[in-house]
């Protein structure tokens, strides 16, 4: 399977996710939905906020021009708000997963669809 399969059946085809890409660990978007641009500098500082995870919960995090006030980050996770919206990013072992979702969906309907996913990766050694 691809790595566009993932972004379009798995998380967008959820109905959960509005938004989403899956970054590789060192860096580049492996695959993307349409018009979901992660800058550089975003992805540099998403995949630095697993390893500092208190830096994310203080400034927040951006993606795709928009900031997300940090709920929660740890090394596994991070998630984020933007008034009704919110974005879930999950790490795997050699990728990123970030996830959009836009209400009236809520984090307790998006999360479970990535990190489901991002199970699946890890089992498969990504």
């Amino acid at each position: 399977m691809s790595w566009q399969t993932y972004v379009d059946s798995n998380l967008l085809g959820s109905g959960k996710v509005a938004k989403a890409a899956i970054l590789g660990q060192q860096g580049g978007v492996w695959a993307q939905s349409a018009g979901f641009e992660i800058s550089p500098t975003e992805q540099k500082a998403i995949i630095d906020g697993f390893s500092k995870p208190e830096q994310v919960q203080a400034n927040g995090v951006r993606v795709a021009n928009e900031k997300y006030m940090t709920i929660q980050a740890n090394p596994r996770s991070i998630y984020g708000k933007k008034q009704a919206d919110g974005i879930v990013i999950v790490k795997t072992k050699q990728a990123i997963l970030v996830a959009v979702y836009l209400a009236p969906i809520q984090a307790a309907e998006a999360t479970p669809v990535v990190e489901k996913l991002a199970d699946y990766l890890i089992g498969v050694n990504y």
